[in-house]
């Protein structure tokens, strides 16, 4: 006798792992294993057992697509038309825009949805298997620092102009809903852009800093090709800020100086050292200007604002030298690079020591295309999900018919439609802003929300995106999928354009500014949207939790003014949380409110509204700004480590 013992993923013909909906990690949840006992044999059955083995392993080393019984892969997600299917947004268009520019914005979107299921999305994917190549010299040793793009990057530039995603913001056709329009078109096309989002943002924010200039004559003609929608004209437009001392700190960080030349030109020297869209054909950069004694002056007020193009007329670089291209943990589809400016001919457009100012314009046009993107990851994710889980069978039944895995992705929902409609919130005050439209309020609110919208949904796109990953089981973790690159470009969106800590300063400096006025107004705002639900008997405790976090967020910033400036630093964090989930909580409140909400929209707003709306306030109970709690910080993270002298 002898004891035989097959592993456990060798089945007999009676279990069939190879279903339609199944994949070789989940098998485990058809097939048990064999007893641990092993298969007993006499010597007689022994060549029985043996034969029955090795028709097994034959079975297993037979290619793939000759073996009958198999049907191994599970069925893929397929999305539809992105606009027709995401009824928030349809329903907010319609809540929103007036008729006529609701008919013809629908037409729009409508076409433009099956522009990208059949055309676009196929270009992004090209774009992410085929990221941009450096070469920095030619056959023959000439140094040529070429950044080579794939056919279907170029292809995105072409269908951005085509489809107006700048021009439509600057065209105004729709008055002050025009903004709105292109971001909705930008909201549906970054996550099938193969990373060309990017530099959409930028081109966004060099034709809005131009425009807040007054459109110079010398800078006219790149206005015109940066919002043209001519594919031959049109243009985009990098954005080089950050050094080698790093990013957000641009007063401190930045080394490179601008010299005049005798025909009121200037010439550029220094080290770029993170150059985003390195392939886009003008930039903005921020340089010192040497005086007539050769000296530059430091910090803020010692920097101006100036425009570049990359190359000249006969297509040569502009006294830049390419030193290397990134390797990104995301958005490997877009070239950013190190580069090295010799003498780079640029005009000074802003008034000299006034470029710091003169980028705020494209800092909130920036941030706002950062939300975009956010949102538009988790949006995608989801649908994704949600569909998975109609065709996907785990444990006897679909995906969608267990609980628990619906109640997951509704919580993922929430998120992302809250995120959404602060997002609409924030362009439809910029829309009212670039039209003379907005009131003094109006504009206070947008100064506020834009770094708080950029914060939250940045660290919401993380989690969301996270979360949806897992949804789909070991199939997420797969490249092939296109679900990683989801997950890695969405992890750039906390951090670029400001991280959490630096934005939450931000958003303290807003209410530095105003002298506390930003605040009245923002208590103001949510009231009245809250008093439009007063009407409403299912939102009747959803309100309440509202004006309770209200009442909170009131006695926290009356007890933290009272503690000076180090609690409201400590808290920066928190308080920008807070300030983000109760507005967006009062805007799906609003929502829900509507006379034709549905169900859903009253649930999306109880479930959002039921989370912790003020943590602030919670950590300032719990004493987490005090001064000792500040040195605690720094004591449980440094120790074990020599000793670290403390500024507090």
């Amino acid at each position: 006798m002898f004891t035989c013992r097959l592993p456990w993923w060798r089945f007999s013909a009676t279990c069939k792992p190879w279903q339609s909906g199944r994949f070789l990690p989940c098998l485990w949840e058809r097939c048990q294993p064999p007893s641990h006992k092993g298969i007993n044999t006499t010597a007689g059955q022994g060549q029985q057992v043996g034969a029955q083995e090795k028709q097994v392993l034959e079975d297993l080393e037979m290619p793939l697509a000759r073996r009958e019984t198999e049907n191994l892969f599970q069925e893929q997600p397929e999305t539809g038309n992105q606009y027709l299917e995401d009824a928030l947004l349809r329903s907010y268009l319609k809540t929103h825009l007036p008729p006529k520019v609701l008919e013809e914005v629908n037409q729009d979107l409508e076409r433009f949805g099956n522009r990208l299921l059949t055309k676009i999305r196929p270009l992004g994917w090209e774009c992410e298997l085929n990221p941009p190549v450096f070469q920095q010299y030619d056959a023959w040793g000439q140094r040529v620092d070429q950044i080579v793009t794939c056919s279907a990057w170029r292809k995105m530039k072409e269908i951005a102009a085509e489809e107006g995603l700048i021009a439509e913001a600057y065209e105004r056709r729709y008055s002050n809903w025009s903004r709105l329009h292109q971001a909705v078109k930008l909201y549906l096309f970054s996550s099938c852009s193969g990373g060309f989002n990017c530099p959409l943002a930028m081109t966004d924010g060099a034709a809005k800093v131009i425009e807040s200039l007054g459109i110079p004559g010398s800078l006219k003609n790149a206005f015109d090709h940066l919002t043209s929608r001519d594919p031959k004209k049109f243009w985009t437009s990098g954005q080089w800020m950050t050094e080698r001392r790093g990013g957000s700190d641009v007063a401190n960080g930045t080394e490179t100086v601008a010299r005049k030349q005798p025909d009121g030109t200037y010439r550029l020297y220094g080290f770029k050292w993170f150059t985003s869209a390195a392939d886009s054909d003008v930039t903005l950069t921020l340089a010192r200007v040497v005086d007539a004694e050769g000296h530059v002056k430091e910090g803020s007020s010692g920097l101006s604002l100036f425009f570049l193009k990359v190359r000249d007329e006969e297509g040569k670089l502009n006294s830049i030298q390419v030193q290397r291209l990134k390797d990104k943990l995301g958005t490997r589809q877009m070239a950013t690079a190190e580069l090295w400016l010799d003498g780079a001919k640029a005009e000074l457009i802003s008034a000299e020591g006034r470029g710091v100012a003169s980028i705020s314009n494209m800092l909130n046009i920036t941030r706002i295309h950062n939300v975009i993107g956010a949102v538009a990851s988790m949006r995608r994710m989801i649908s994704l999900s949600r569909e998975y889980a109609c065709r996907r069978v785990a444990f006897g039944k679909l995906l969608k018919d267990h609980p628990l895995h619906m109640q997951t992705i509704a919580r993922m929902e929430v998120q992302t439609r809250g995120a959404f409609l602060l997002l609409m919130e924030i362009v439809r005050l910029l829309g009212l802003a670039e039209t003379n439209m907005a009131s003094e309020q109006d504009q206070l609110l947008l100064r506020l929300l834009v770094p708080v919208a950029k914060l939250y949904t940045g660290k919401q796109a993380s989690a969301v995106v996270v979360e949806a990953m897992e949804s789909f089981g070991g199939q997420g973790y797969m490249e092939d999928t296109g679900l990683p690159v989801i997950l890695r470009d969405a992890l750039v969106l906390s951090i670029w354009e400001g991280t959490t800590n630096i934005l939450s300063l931000d958003v303290l400096r807003s209410l530095t500014k105003s002298q506390g006025e930003v605040m009245a107004v923002f208590f103001s705002t949510v009231q009245k949207k809250l008093e439009l639900a007063s009407s409403t008997a299912k939102l009747e405790p959803t309100v309440k939790r509202m004006r309770d976090a209200v009442s909170s967020l009131t006695r926290f910033m009356q007890a933290a003014g009272s503690k000076g400036a180090l609690t409201m630093e400590l808290a920066a964090r928190d308080f920008s949380y807070t300030l983000a989930r109760i507005y967006t909580g009062a805007l799906l409140i609003e929502h829900a409110a509507r006379p034709d909400a549905s169900s859903t929209d009253i649930s999306a707003a109880r479930r959002w509204c039921n989370q912790e709306l003020c943590p602030a306030a919670t950590e300032l109970e719990n004493s987490s700004y005090e001064v000792e709690e500040a040195l605690q910080d720094s004591a449980l993270v440094y120790e074990g480590r020599p000793a670290h002298g403390s500024r507090l």
